[in-house]
């Protein structure tokens, strides 16, 4: 089997945002990838696993909490029987807000990869820097731009056909 990389993940959470466009839902979409690691060695015990996929369900749930990361890792969890998702990467259309890096910090992911940034919310490096903020117990490595242009197109096409309507 061939080894994905960022770029495949990435393209199974932009599945997850046009999933959320067809429901009329903001297209934002989130896969959380399980890789163990041995903490002596740093080296992987198994082959990194999808284990949750999630996009935007605020308007369908009437959920303020219904962002496709927090679904994800939520699901995660759930999957681990577990809140430290200490060996997880989250891969994200676009920066996580507040609530959502405050909840990868809280969730002890190791690593958060999203594709366009939030100019208006973005808490992994845009407004905020939640991730590498020292005052905090935990932080974590984000990867930032990976397939910008598709995540970032997705949302443009989506406002534009609301505001025609």
């Amino acid at each position: 089997m061939a080894v994905m990389t960022d770029e495949d993940y990435m393209q199974l959470a932009l599945a997850e945002a046009r999933a959320a466009a067809a429901m009329g839902e903001v297209p934002i979409g989130a896969v959380v990838v399980y890789q163990p690691i041995d903490r002596g060695t740093r080296r992987p015990l198994a082959e990194p696993q999808v284990i949750a996929c999630a996009h935007n369900r605020r308007e369908t749930d009437r959920d303020p909490a219904g962002h496709a990361e927090f679904l994800a890792l939520k699901e995660a969890a759930r999957v681990l029987d577990a809140w430290r998702l200490t060996d997880c990467t989250v891969y994200v259309t676009l920066e996580p807000c507040i609530m959502c890096a405050g909840l990868m910090h809280q969730a002890r992911i190791s690593r958060c990869v999203y594709g366009a940034s939030d100019q208006k919310a973005g808490a992994l490096g845009t407004l905020y820097a939640v991730h590498e903020d020292e005052r905090l117990n935990h932080q974590f490595s984000v990867t930032p731009g990976v397939c910008r242009e598709e995540c970032a197109g997705l949302l443009k096409e989506f406002f534009a056909s609301r505001r025609k309507r």
